[in-house]
C-alpha cells in the first residue's frame, strides 16, 4: 500500500487546516492515507460519533444507569474513526474523476495522484476490518443492525448523480449509530432510538446543506445535485426548518426515554447554537459556511453533557 509522493503533489489538502497534526507530525509515507481517511479533518468523525454516544447514553439513562459505560464509549470512538475513514476513502474512490474537476477537492490524494485507486480500496478494506473488530464486542442484534447500514453507505456516493437531495441519503447513513448505540445496550430497537435517529437525520441534512454551499458552483457545472443548489437563496429557511425538526425529535426521544429537566435544557441550548448558525450564515462566504458546519461539534458535546448530567443528577437524587 506504499505511495510515492511526487515533488508536484500537494503537500496538504485544500480544506484542511494548515496546522493539522497529519501535515505537521505524520511520516510522509503515511500522509496520503491519513488524508484520504480524513484524519487531518476530524470534524466528520465527531459528527459520526455523537449519535452513537447519544444513543448509548439515552439507553443507559432509560435503564437507570448512573453514567455512560466508558468501555462502550471507547468502542464507539474507535469504530467511528475507522468507519468514517473507510467510508471517506470509498467515497473518494467513487468520486475520483469528479473530485479532479472541483477546486476544493483537486488536492485530495486520489485526484492528485498521491495514491492509486487500488491502494485506496485496500485502505477501505483495512479500515472496515478495524470497524468489524470493534463491532464483534456487541450483541448479535447490534452486529447485524450495524452491518445492514452498509447498503446505504454503498449507495450514498452515487446519490448526487441522481437526486437533488443527496443530503438525505447521507443523513440516513451517517446517523445509523443512533440506532446502534441503543441496540448495544438494549439488544433491540425502541421508539426513543427511532426518534433520536430521525432528529439526527434532520440535523445532518441541515449542516451538510451548509457545507455543500462551498461546492455549489462546481456541482452546478458538473450537473450534480445538492440541497444547497435546490434551495439556493432559501437555504437559511430550509436549514432552520431542518434544525427545528431535529430539536423537536430530540425532545420526543428524551420524553420517551424518561429524561428529566436537565436534558431538555440541554436541547434548548443546542437549539440556540443551531439558531446562531442560521442567523449568521452567509452562503456566499465559503469560510463562513465551513465554520458553521464545524460548530456542530458543539451541538454534539452539549447534548451528550445533558444526557450525562441527567444520569448523574438522577443518581444523586436517589441518594438523598
Amino acid at each position: 500500500m506504499g505511495a510515492e509522493i511526487s515533488p508536484k503533489a500537494p503537500t496538504s489538502v485544500a480544506d484542511a487546516l494548515p496546522s493539522n497534526w497529519v501535515d505537521r507530525w505524520a511520516p510522509a509515507a503515511w500522509r496520503p492515507y491519513l488524508r484520504i481517511g480524513r484524519f487531518d479533518r476530524p470534524i466528520g468523525s465527531w459528527l459520526l460519533l455523537f449519535p452513537c454516544w447519544w444513543s448509548q447514553a439515552l439507553a443507559q439513562m432509560n435503564s437507570g444507569d448512573h453514567y455512560p459505560d466508558p468501555f462502550y464509549l471507547l468502542l464507539f470512538a474507535i469504530g467511528a474513526m475507522a468507519m468514517r475513514a473507510s467510508g471517506c476513502a470509498y467515497n473518494d474512490y467513487v468520486d475520483r474523476d469528479i473530485d479532479a474537476r472541483v477546486q476544493r477537492t483537486q488536492s485530495r490524494p486520489l485526484p492528485s495522484g498521491q495514491i492509486s485507486p487500488q491502494a485506496a480500496l485496500a485502505f477501505v478494506v483495512i479500515m472496515a476490518l478495524i470497524g468489524l473488530a470493534v463491532l464483534i464486542n456487541f450483541n448479535s442484534f447490534t452486529i447485524w443492525l450495524a452491518i445492514s447500514s452498509l447498503v446505504i453507505v454503498a449507495v450514498y456516493p452515487f446519490a448526487k448523480r441522481i437526486t437533488a437531495y443527496p443530503q438525505i441519503v447521507l443523513g440516513l447513513a451517517f446517523n445509523w449509530g443512533a440506532l446502534v448505540g441503543w441496540a448495544a445496550i438494549k439488544g433491540s430497537l425502541g421508539l426513543p432510538a427511532l426518534a433520536l435517529y430521525a432528529g439526527c437525520v434532520f440535523w445532518t441534512v441541515g449542516y451538510d446543506t451548509i457545507y455543500a454551499h462551498q461546492d455549489r458552483e462546481d456541482d452546478a457545472l458538473l450537473g450534480l445535485g445538492s440541497t444547497a443548489l435546490r434551495f439556493g437563496d432559501d437555504t437559511v429557511s430550509f436549514v432552520g426548518g431542518m434544525y427545528a425538526l431535529a430539536g423537536v425529535m430530540w425532545i420526543i426521544a428524551g420524553a420517551l426515554a424518561g429524561a428529566h429537566l436537565v436534558y431538555f435544557l440541554a436541547v434548548v441550548l443546542v437549539f440556540l447554537q443551531m439558531s446562531w448558525q442560521v442567523a449568521t450564515l452567509d452562503i456566499n462566504d465559503p469560510m463562513n459556511c465551513l465554520w458553521r458546519f464545524k460548530s456542530n461539534r458543539d451541538v454534539g458535546f452539549a447534548l451528550l453533557a445533558g444526557l450525562a448530567a441527567d444520569m448523574a443528577l438522577s443518581w444523586f437524587a436517589g441518594l438523598s
